[in-house]
């Protein structure tokens, strides 16, 4: 078996015209070329605001390739970011203006918000929470918890209240904000469940270009978002099982029962070729499930970044 690394991309070094600044993310590498973004999705991996030590084979490509199927499939709710996906670690789209927010959006009580609710509190983000609910139930109708996005670190949660106080953007954009989530949200339930997958949670950002409230990011993901197959979803419940999940969440369990969940004094365990292969693998499928179509491995005697180079010819 190759190594990991030998199928995977970490980092990228290019230099396009017109190019202003390059940012590296947790796991995407930008590029400012004026009114443009182009934006490669590496294989980096993130949890608990960490970058883990080793990249996982295609993940990049996996992500690009959904939140582009994605975000083309929502045109009609709100104006998307996205222009092109030249190569599949590639998108090129418009330069926002970014809004510091990202409006993560709950349809079940899971994840974080399972935490919250188990160490006793009923509110989260200034949503109330009923009394008696137990892990992986659903909502009566889905709940935004947002987050202040931070340049490093962890974001922190906040209140739809305390945004409007912040003023960071006007109330008009924010109930737009709001607004724009809740639609999304249920398309995005809607395309999951013709997948026989139920969307759990995920979050949407949102820039400005043009004087106009846009989508940015990636949507609809497994970085991005929670799902739980449909079958045996409510047999589950009842018998207080876990839920076959699919996100990465499994990740971020592996980490958990190996003591690291981002505290300082925590050390980062180390992942071996057999469990980054099956993180791989893990995300393959997803892509398949997600999309309905088969994942479709890069030709690997081709090094990743000449394929790039390749295909972004016109922007060097």
């Amino acid at each position: 078996m190759n190594s990991p690394e030998s199928n995977s991309i970490v980092t990228t070094d290019f230099h396009f015209k017109n190019q202003q600044h390059k940012y590296q993310g947790k796991v995407r590498d930008v590029y400012d070329i004026g009114d443009q973004l182009i934006i490669v999705a590496t294989d980096r991996i993130s949890a608990f605001d960490h970058i883990l030590s080793r990249p996982i084979p295609y993940k990049g490509q996996v992500l690009n390739l959904i939140a582009s199927h994605f975000l083309n499939a929502v045109r009609d709710i709100c104006p998307v970011w996205l222009d092109n996906t030249p190569d599949p670690n590639v998108s090129i789209g418009k330069k926002c203006s970014a809004i510091p927010i990202e409006m993560v959006i709950r349809g079940y009580l899971t994840g974080h918000a399972w935490r919250t609710y188990n160490s006793g509190l009923r509110s989260l983000c200034g949503e109330a929470l009923e009394d008696g609910m137990i892990e992986n139930q659903k909502f009566e109708k889905p709940i935004i918890t947002p987050t202040t996005k931070a340049t490093e670190g962890h974001d922190l949660d906040i209140s739809i209240l305390q945004l409007k106080e912040l003023n960071i953007i006007s109330t008009a954009q924010l109930d737009q904000m709001i607004d724009y989530s809740h639609q999304l949200f249920k398309r995005g339930t809607k395309l999951a469940a013709d997948q026989g997958l139920i969307l759990v949670d995920t979050k949407y950002e949102f820039g400005i270009y043009d004087g106009e409230l846009m989508l940015m990011d990636e949507i609809h993901t497994p970085d991005s978002s929670r799902y739980f197959e449909l079958e045996n979803y409510k047999l589950n419940l009842e018998l207080n099982q876990p839920q076959i999940q699919l996100s990465k969440e499994f990740v971020r369990e592996w980490l958990m029962s190996h003591g690291f969940q981002g505290k300082d004094d925590q050390l980062m365990p180390e992942m071996s070729d057999l469990f980054v292969w099956h993180v791989s693998e893990r995300y393959i499928e997803l892509y398949d499930k997600l999309v309905g179509k088969h994942f479709i491995k890069p030709d690997s005697s081709i090094r990743i970044k000449d394929r790039i180079a390749q295909n972004l010819s016109n922007y060097f």
